[in-house]
């Protein structure tokens, strides 16, 4: 009997892929594996469910906002998800992490003017901080022992010490030239980050024989999750 005999044809597997920069990616990983996964950005079809291929289970695909995944499987509306370390670690969600991917690789940073550059942060008073990460920037700050206030942002944070709005930025980057663009210089490297497959805990125990097959085709052994 092969491995798709013993899988629940009932009830396929529901993976959480993400809108954006890692959508063509992760699907990519599902196509090399069998399935067509035949999903793209600016695909209106939200929810695809296609059969095993030979040695896996039937899945149903999945399309969210990045920081919906973690949710989703958290609550175990997907068993599985493909997600940026930045926005799991941002969400603070209790899923098992047990495949680190390779792409999405990007860096968690803290970045300001050149003025700003050279300026003992400790000596500072006030200091406001403008990021999508507020979660992540408050603790990296709280570790340091610098008191700041985050303000929160969804877009253009280079722009907000530029115009006065804040001090300093954390946000994420690739190679770092929109910073350099705007005349931003990095300061200090928060994170080093990539895509993440994460997996609902019920679900990683209960269906353990249909993901462990799955998670070594994208990659690992599917024998060790990480918290």
């Amino acid at each position: 009997m092969n491995k798709s005999e013993g899988a629940n044809v009932e009830k396929p597997l529901t993976v959480a892929l993400p809108k954006g920069r890692l959508l063509t990616p992760a699907a990519e990983l599902f196509r090399a594996l069998g399935w067509r996964c035949d999903l793209d950005n600016g695909s209106r079809q939200l929810l695809l469910t296609e059969p095993g291929a030979p040695e896996y289970p039937p899945i149903r695909f999945l399309l969210a906002k990045p920081a919906d995944v973690p949710v989703y499987v958290e609550y175990g509306a997907a068993d599985l998800g493909i997600v940026g370390q930045d926005v799991l670690w941002e969400s603070g969600r209790d899923v098992y992490e047990p495949l680190q991917l390779d792409f999405g690789h990007c860096r968690l940073v803290m970045a300001g003017t050149p003025a700003q550059g050279g300026r003992d942060l400790r000596l500072a008073v006030g200091l406001r901080v403008a990021t999508r990460y507020p979660r992540l920037a408050q603790a990296y700050f709280q570790d340091r022992g610098l008191s700041v206030e985050v303000i929160p942002l969804s877009g253009s944070i280079e722009l907000a010490p530029l115009v006065g709005l804040s001090d300093l930025l954390v946000d994420l980057v690739e190679t770092g030239r929109t910073l350099r663009d705007n005349g931003l210089v990095e300061m200090a490297q928060i994170a080093a980050c990539r895509s993440v497959v994460i997996v609902n805990r019920v679900a990683y125990r209960l269906r353990l024989a249909e993901i462990r097959p799955l998670l070594a085709g994208l990659g690992g052994d599917g024998q060790s999750p990480r918290r």
